[in-house]
């Protein structure tokens, strides 16, 4: 190996070395101990689905400045579930995301995969859920995600205080929710 190819390997190790380290250093993972928070109890795949409302989410880059956001389930012919994520621009504009999701734990079907981007696919844990499926808490294994639902648009402030404190009970940093504003 010639040495200008050994210097630019050694350079892009080095950077993705350093780039790494600095995200671990300025991120904070937002489930405080640290560990990943596993489904509480099994999902009942025709009481799940249907109309969600967000009542909460930590922000994310795809979600920016989104209010009035719902979610649809429904289940399709293959089996599979598809999405249609839908939410309210500062303009008044409506955002439509549409995609799949199938079931991953056939033996809690709380743990799921979406995508919305062809054969990409991203973790969706219904981490818990009322009994009646009133409503739910959403995240995925890394803690970076985090959506409160609710059957209801506006449930009221008991409600939300209650899914708020069940998020904190899973170890989730709940100062980084942003509440979202339903019509």
């Amino acid at each position: 190996m010639n040495k200008t190819r050994t210097l630019a390997i050694a350079f892009v190790a080095g950077s993705a070395l350093l780039l790494g380290g600095c995200a671990t250093l300025f991120s904070r993972h937002p489930v405080g101990n640290g560990a990943v928070p596993e489904p509480a109890k099994a999902v009942e795949l025709q009481r799940y689905l249907g109309k969600w409302y967000e009542l909460a989410r930590y922000e994310q880059g795809f979600q920016k400045d989104c209010d009035g956001v719902t979610a649809e389930y429904a289940l399709k012919e293959d089996g599979k579930i598809s999405v249609l994520n839908r939410c309210r621009k500062p303009d008044g504009s409506i955002d439509d995301a549409k995609g799949t999701a199938k079931i991953v734990d056939t033996a809690t079907n709380a743990k799921l995969k979406v995508s919305f981007f062809g054969p990409f696919y991203g973790d969706y844990w219904v981490l818990d859920h009322a009994d009646d499926y009133s409503w739910a808490i959403v995240g995925e294994p890394s803690g970076r995600y985090l959506w409160l639902l609710n059957r209801q648009a506006v449930p009221g402030q008991t409600a939300l205080d209650e899914q708020i404190a069940r998020a904190r009970a899973l170890g989730y940093d709940v100062s980084m929710l942003r509440i979202t504003k339903q019509p």
